[in-house]
């Protein structure tokens, strides 16, 4: 028992005993880190089209709305599968029967009617017929045409061109900003990605209603390009 109290006034000794300007200091990382932010772009020729056709009809009531609708958008559907159109192409997006009413003032509404929509979006492959294509739905009924806007079928080899062009952008401001500081690149420490496909630019916009169509003419339309854009965050060492 004499001993172990020995032992530990000796260690207390000791603790006192030493100097405070003795402590381990914090350590500073030696290397220097850049962070830069580079958003890369990639431009092509649109491949594909997105278009909407819509028929809308309306009659006094809900079922003949639907039924004359029916008729329409079929013969609609046809004239695109009869343009080369492949079903997986082709997809309803909107059916809609929603009454329609009159308002006057001081007075209840009143119900005068029912209005039917059924929309499809579609795909198209062969962008030279495009303007044929809208030219043969608003023929055969659809009354509402909204787009085209265009893209890329595989944007793969677009987005990855992109990825080296921000890479090449981040690094080359890396070396402009080392030589300013007197500096080095010694490496890459992270790289981080966001962004990726965007839609083109410019999105032509194109509305088409029946009773403004000109029936004998197909509609110009011009593709353009679309742009690929992706971001990187880079994180360099300098020395």
């Amino acid at each position: 028992m004499r001993t172990a109290t020995l032992l530990a006034l000796g260690a207390l000794a000791a603790t006192a005993a030493t100097p405070v300007s003795a402590q381990t200091a914090p350590s500073v990382p030696a290397e220097t880190l850049l962070s830069l932010t580079a958003t890369g772009e990639s431009t092509r020729v649109p491949d594909i089209a997105i278009i909407s056709a819509g028929v809308v009809t309306q009659a006094a009531e809900a079922r003949a709305a639907l039924t004359a609708n029916n008729g329409q958008m079929t013969r609609v559907v046809a004239a695109l599968k009869k343009a080369g159109i492949a079903e997986r192409d082709i997809q309803t997006s909107n059916i809609n029967l929603n009454p329609q009413y009159s308002y006057e003032e001081r007075k209840a509404p009143q119900l005068i009617g029912y209005q039917a929509t059924n929309t499809v979006t579609v795909k198209l492959r062969k962008l030279a017929g495009a303007g044929d294509v809208i030219d043969a739905l608003v023929s055969e009924g659809a009354n509402q045409v909204n787009g085209p806007s265009f893209g890329l079928d595989k944007p793969e080899d677009a987005t990855n061109e992109a990825r080296l062009d921000a890479i090449k952008k981040a690094r080359s401001r890396a070396d402009l900003y080392a030589g300013a500081a007197g500096l080095r690149v010694k490496r890459i420490v992270s790289i981080s990605e966001g962004g990726g496909y965007q839609p083109p630019y410019p999105m032509p916009k194109m509305m088409v209603r029946a009773e403004s169509a000109d029936a004998g003419a197909a509609p110009p339309v011009e593709a353009g390009e679309v742009g690929t854009n992706v971001t990187v965050t880079v994180v360099f060492e300098l020395q």
